[in-house]
């Protein structure tokens, strides 16, 4: 019996197209940045939400609730970061955008600040570092292209890849066998993906998100992951060798 198979050659960078910042749709803005010890320290995370809203990007923090597209692809946004470039005397900030294989797409001009109060300092650099984010002029322009796949399209969908003729996925039409018995995994949501728990609990796999539907990256791991009609199929190498295994997955 033939299985289902994939032609790896859309894995990472091959699939996907360049975007540039205008296509993602959203900002996520983490509640706490990493050089502060503290959620929204000095109203840092809730005040670069609100410039990015003012500049015309749509924000939320992240732990707002999400409109539908983007709780089910997390590739149509892009994470934002203020990163800590201060020294003795001068607060400096910079804006950080990355996407959702924390790939660095845009870094902002340097904003400072040589204010003696932290508040004051870091909103005042943060705004500055804003500047060259407001000349960037956003406006939303949705991404679009088509998968194709051997007897028609699969996809087409905001964010998906352009997929060239030599990147065509190709999936063997014959009816797939499988094994009633399928390990159950709990998905558990993460940033850019989800992480993969069987009832021990322990974790089994980290996935992250593509901008195809129904199909991951396996974390640290040469294989994907991808829905098989009820059944989800992992497919990866492992010294040289490839492991393929079917599960049911309660997202």
């Amino acid at each position: 019996m033939k299985r289902v198979t994939f032609l790896l050659l859309f894995v990472c960078s091959t699939i996907f197209a360049q975007k540039n910042i205008n296509n993602y749709k959203y900002i996520i803005v983490p509640e706490q940045f990493e050089f502060l010890n503290q959620a929204d320290k000095y109203q840092t995370s809730s005040l670069t939400k609100f410039l990015f809203n003012k500049y015309g990007f749509t924000a939320f923090l992240s732990n707002e609730s999400f409109p539908d597209d983007l709780s089910n692809n997390r590739c149509i946004a892009l994470t934002a970061n203020v990163k800590d470039k201060s020294g003795m005397f001068t607060t400096k900030s910079v804006i950080e955008l990355r996407d959702c294989f924390n790939k660095v797409v845009y870094t902002s001009s340097e904003g400072k600040s040589k204010n003696k109060e932290y508040k004051k300092a870091y909103q005042e650099a943060i705004r500055e570092a804003f500047n060259s984010v407001k000349a960037l002029g956003y406006k939303y322009v949705p991404f679009k292209s088509e998968v194709v796949v051997k007897g028609g399209k699969i996809d087409k969908k905001e964010g998906a890849p352009v997929v060239g003729k030599e990147n065509v996925i190709v999936i063997n039409q014959n009816p797939v066998t499988v094994n009633e018995s399928v390990e159950v995994l709990y998905a558990q949501v993460k940033e850019n993906g989800f992480q993969l728990v069987n009832t021990k609990p322990e974790v089994v796999f980290e996935i992250l998100n593509t901008n195809v539907k129904d199909v991951f990256i396996i974390k640290n791991k040469n294989g994907i992951l991808y829905k098989n009609n009820t059944f989800w199929t992992v497919e990866f190498y492992q010294n040289g060798n490839k492991t393929t295994k079917e599960y049911k997955i309660k997202f």
